[in-house]
């Protein structure tokens, strides 16, 4: 089995092509989309989606969320005893997901199809597909988020389209794809994106909106940094949520017994958010600039990921295109039935004989070279584009050069990605010295190809024709490289983690939330809380469901009422 898997910043979903369509997996908590947060306390008990999200505001030094921004860098974050990359969090969240794809089907996939954003660079990618190594998968193939979503949307009527475009911001990632489809063939006609722009900033511009009308909350001035970040987080996430369907939302936080909380409109939020709303469209010019396609010429506008649902943003794209956008798909399960469909596409799906997907290069490809201007001088570290970004892939490219000083017995080739004319602001990939017999200036010839497949490997081919010498190099990021035993001492470093079984995970969501809500209140609430959690730690310790069934749901409603009706 195949699972697609949407490994969002804000949250993750898994689903799997069955009986001729995708069908999304729920969670232990019957959720179809399941946060992307880890919790590891210091004994190594390990907290993952719900559970792991409730924590962050109590046990903020324990708790990591939107890893995915720091995939393919060296940053490591400390949880408790524990040392853990972004791509060990990720391999969490998706062992996870597998646990719910066994538990649902009976069945767990060894192989998956795993989405990430247009715009991640080739070290993203190699750490994309390390966590799912490190998970124990089989990554079949990286397919972009705004693909996926292209294939979800495009599956349901199979009807020819003109060229539409796909504009997907999600918690940490923003992404823009021109898309066409005709002749049962979806094809990406360019791509764009912004790495660092999503649900996230948004949150950051609530806090900054709302805390010089906290600053005299005296109480909050004593929460320690990490757990203050921790709870106005949360409280911005709600927040915007609530914008989504209202124009006025209350931003609260409760310190001890006391609520706080402060009044937002949609439209100081989106004075304060206008900088981001300005970065929407860099991205969405640069993809229709490389398409060559007008924005008139669009037939709709599909948007997809959760910030999508912001009116702030709604308004802005109604604005940039002067029409309202296709909001007919889900916004956060496109991505993840699209990866379903790719899986059942790779497992050779009779009803899918006839879809054909195309995707672009998010990324210019090239290497390293010297010029000389008009004066004689050698200019160097300048870069030549191979593959050009927005190039359909799989693609072969092939450029020749040639020696720039007279005898010179090798040449160093820096392969790079970007799209700056200096190589130095742009992303090293690799390297490699070729051989060159000595020669005047200019009369050796080296002919350098690029490869790159839809999975994002790049292959090089480097030619001296004069000598018959050839080198093939496949790029491997050796900044960031693990070796597969450092893969497999990471995955034997996963399996010890104390993750709670599968079957518990209501339990330990709910217990979670009583111990959030008992540091909140003082008083006979408090008290009240704590000997509703001993009863439910007593009654867990029976081990008789229908016992613990009953309690869950005791204490479900009483936390409900605490929640709703506070005192005073």
């Amino acid at each position: 089995m195949i699972a697609g898997i949407d490994l969002g910043t804000t949250n993750c979903a898994v689903a799997i092509w069955k009986d001729g369509k995708p069908e999304l997996i729920p969670n232990a908590l019957g959720d179809l989309l399941t946060p992307s947060a880890v919790s590891i306390d210091r004994s190594g008990q390990s907290w993952v989606g719900r559970a792991a999200l409730d924590r962050m505001a109590t046990h903020p030094e324990e708790t990591v969320t939107s890893f995915k921004r720091r995939m393919g860098t060296q940053a490591s974050t400390k949880l408790g005893k524990t040392t853990v990359r972004a791509e060990d969090l990720s391999a969490i969240m998706l062992r996870s997901m597998m646990d719910d794809v066994e538990h649902a089907t009976g069945e767990r996939p060894t192989e998956a199809v795993i989405t990430v954003p247009a715009y991640f660079s080739e070290r993203q990618r190699r750490a994309t597909r390390r966590a799912g190594e490190i998970a124990g998968l089989d990554v079949k193939r990286l397919i972009n988020e705004p693909t996926a979503a292209a294939l979800a949307f495009g599956l349901h009527d199979r009807e020819d389209r003109e060229p539409f475009l796909v504009f997907d911001l999600g918690g940490g990632t923003f992404d823009v794809s021109i898309v066409e489809m005709f002749d049962g063939i979806i094809e990406v006609r360019a791509s764009a994106g912004d790495n660092r722009l999503g649900g996230d900033d948004f949150n950051d511009a609530l806090i900054r909106l709302v805390e010089p009308q906290l600053a005299h909350i005296k109480e909050l001035e004593a929460v320690t940094p990490g757990k203050r970040k921790a709870m106005l987080t949360l409280a911005a996430e709600a927040t915007r949520k609530a914008l989504s369907s209202s124009a006025e939302a209350d931003f609260a936080i409760t310190l001890g017994d006391e609520r706080h909380a402060v009044s937002v409109t949609t439209e100081a939020f989106e004075e304060e958010a206008a900088g981001l709303i300005k970065r929407l469209r860099d991205p969405v010019t640069r993809a229709l600039r490389d398409s060559y396609i007008d924005a008139a010429s669009l037939s709709e506008i599909v948007l997809v990921g959760g910030a999508t649902r912001m009116p702030v943003v709604r308004k802005a794209i109604t604005r940039m295109f002067g029409r309202f956008p296709n909001s007919t798909v889900h916004p956060d399960h496109a991505v993840a039935l699209g990866a379903a469909i790719q899986a059942g596409l790779l497992s050779g799906g009779t009803d899918l004989e006839e879809i054909r997907v195309t995707d672009v290069a998010p990324f210019t490809l090239g290497i390293d070279v010297s010029d000389q201007d008009q004066f004689g001088n050698i200019q160097t570290g300048i870069f030549s584009p191979i593959i050009e970004r927005n190039t359909p892939v799989p693609t072969s490219r092939a450029h020749s050069y040639s020696t720039m000083r007279d005898n010179q017995t090798t040449v160093e080739i820096g392969i790079y990605q970007g799209e700056a004319r200096n190589v130095s602001n742009n992303i090293r990939l690799g390297d490699l010295k070729v051989k060159v017999p000595a020669k005047p200036a200019g009369q050796v010839e080296i002919q350098v190809r690029f490869t790159y497949d839809t999975s994002g490997l790049l292959e090089v081919d480097v030619d001296v024709p004069m000598t018959g010498w050839h080198k093939n190099l496949v790029i491997v990021d050796e900044e960031d490289k693990r070796s597969a035993s450092e893969i497999k001492s990471s995955r034997a470093a996963l399996e010890k983690l104390k993750v709670h079984p599968r079957d518990e995970e209501v339990n330990v969501v709910l217990l979670t939330r009583s111990q959030k809500l008992y540091e909140e209140f003082t008083g006979p609430t408090r008290e009240a809380i704590g000997q509703w959690i001993t009863q439910f730690t007593a009654v867990l310790e029976k081990q008789d469901p229908r016992m613990i069934a009953d309690a869950r749901e005791a204490l479900t409603k009483a936390l409900d009422e605490v929640e709703a009706n506070p005192p005073i």
